[in-house]
């Protein structure tokens, strides 16, 4: 791979642009992974080499959350336990098979998203004071949060929206909220399926750090556009992103 001035602005857009589409809702991946391939880089190590940007914009969407008071943290622990085995089965199954098994579903639950939105917000976006559940009080979640995982793990594009399916939808956390548990998960799954990546030797250090750049500045703007946001634009942001997300599946 050649990173000539024009890769690494590309790079550096796409990672900008990715980085605020995963931490206001989902979907950045779908810019990412495209971009690495077309400067290169193979299906799977491009795949593999994405989480260093994702892993880095996690870090800086989860501080910012915390810093802003969003961050549920006795929540944390219950939440991860499901994702975090789901991602750890999800990027071993990566680094073994083609990632193409899983595109209907991803554009399954982004399609019902979509229709969700339009036809009954108040299930994506639960009115600001509902009480939050546990997944210890909502089986379906905590094996929603498994699945999640395994689909994080294996392919990354597109499953924040599928956490914040679950999060907002089974849990009743606002978007907001949401949101910042969202990254944590990402976090805690993406930390897992990067070191998996590596031991594969899947991952491609120099354009992944340069992706990281830009997609810390991404997300560190997002989430101050985020905690000044209504809930119902970030509601709207997300049916954009659900759009943009079935659009780019069915192109690409």
């Amino acid at each position: 791979m050649e990173l000539s001035l024009t890769a690494v602005t590309i790079l550096c857009v796409t990672g900008f642009l990715a980085g605020g589409i995963n931490t206001l809702a989902g979907g950045g991946s779908n810019l990412t992974l495209p971009a690495l391939m077309l400067l290169g880089l193979p299906a799977d190590v491009a795949n593999g080499t994405n989480r260093i940007a994702v892993l880095m914009q996690c870090v800086v969407g989860v501080r910012g959350f915390d810093q802003h008071k969003l961050l549920d943290r006795p929540a944390i622990l219950p939440i991860l336990i499901p994702n975090i085995l789901g991602g750890l089965l999800g990027a071993l199954a990566a680094a073994l098979l083609p990632n193409l098994y899983l595109k209907p579903v991803l554009l399954l639950t982004i399609l019902s998203m979509t229709v969700i939105i339009l036809v009954k917000p108040e299930v994506i976006a639960p009115p600001l004071g509902t009480a939050t559940l546990s997944p210890a009080q909502h089986k379906g979640a905590w094996w929603s949060l498994f699945a999640a995982g395994v689909y994080g793990g294996f392919v990354q594009a597109g499953v924040g929206f599928i956490l914040l399916a679950v999060l907002a939808g089974g849990l009743r956390y606002d978007l907001l909220r949401a949101n910042a548990l969202k990254t944590v998960c990402a976090l805690a799954f993406t930390s897992v399926a990067l070191v998996i990546f590596i031991a594969f030797d899947q991952v491609s250090w120099v354009p992944g750090l340069i992706l990281a750049s830009g997609s810390m500045l991404g997300a560190q703007l997002a989430v101050k556009v985020a905690v000044r946001a209504s809930q119902n634009s970030i509601q709207w942001f997300l049916f954009l992103m659900t759009v943009c997300a079935v659009t780019a599946s069915l192109v690409f």
